[in-house]
């Protein structure tokens, strides 16, 4: 995103970076946006959007800022406390119980406040920087990437570019490969500029970028999306999961439009 926010593209677009995942999704579906990073799950709630080939945030093994933190034994919690920042990590919460730990749970939104999280539920669903940073004594923690990964032995992906459809002509001059490939070059710099403000050692935060997100959408990357989608459509989460629409290559979109002409 930084080189649609300050790098090469940044002509091309006005690019809104500080809104939360929940509120990107809801940015598109008024049509305050024509493309949005979303969580994953809102892309089958939504009608009428295009995914961007090969772009997205997940992890392949542990994310470290997405954990489910325990007051009691996993067997013995009853709440849960959701963060409404996030909605793929509140929907994978859910999948999780129900499909692999195999146990009953009340599941409640919650502003995204650690502490008070924890004094009101038996766990909580904590997202971001909060999940890097908050204060884990006495607490059991589990990594939500690596329990999908244990369970289904498949990555997860928490968030893709989506495109209205309605809006795709507009997006297609953005060159979404090229702005992934140029913040992975910043990770470093990324790391330098905000390990102060979080409190982190910046090798810390470096070794997190570079190791535990994943900036693609690879083949296994989509065997591990089609899996959620599927879960989450059976524990009726979503209506039903979908095929992924890709949005057009500029150049297929003109044969495809002078083909409808000729016709």
């Amino acid at each position: 995103m930084r080189d649609f926010l300050s790098g090469a593209q940044r002509t091309r677009c006005r690019l809104l970076a500080d809104a939360a995942p929940a509120r990107c999704a809801a940015l598109l579906r008024q049509g305050e946006v024509a493309a949005a990073l979303i969580p994953a799950i809102e892309y089958q709630r939504m009608p009428g959007l295009y995914a961007v080939e090969g772009v997205a945030i997940g992890s392949k093994r542990a994310v470290r800022s997405v954990v489910l933190a325990l007051k009691k034994p996993l067997k013995a919690v009853q709440t849960v406390a959701l963060d409404t920042s996030s909605r793929s990590s509140a929907s994978l919460a859910q999948i999780l119980f129900a499909e692999f730990y195999r146990q009953a749970a009340t599941f409640h939104p919650a502003p995204p406040n650690a502490a008070r999280m924890l004094a009101e539920h038996d766990a909580a669903v904590i997202i971001g920087d909060p999940a890097l940073t908050f204060d884990r004594q006495g607490l059991e923690v589990l990594d939500l990437a690596a329990e999908w990964r244990r369970y289904t032995d498949l990555p997860f992906v928490f968030a893709l570019w989506a495109v209205r459809a309605e809006a795709r002509e507009q997006v297609q001059a953005l060159d979404f490969i090229a702005a992934r490939d140029a913040g992975l070059r910043a990770r470093s710099d990324l790391a330098a500029q905000y390990a102060p403000s979080l409190g982190l050692p910046e090798a810390d935060l470096a070794r997190y970028l570079m190791e535990n997100i994943h900036y693609g959408l690879d083949a296994e990357d989509l065997a591990g999306l089609t899996r959620y989608w599927e879960l989450a459509a059976k524990r009726g989460l979503i209506p039903e999961a979908r095929p992924i629409q890709w949005l057009p290559h500029p150049a297929a979109a003109r044969q495809t439009g002078a083909a409808g002409r000729r016709r």
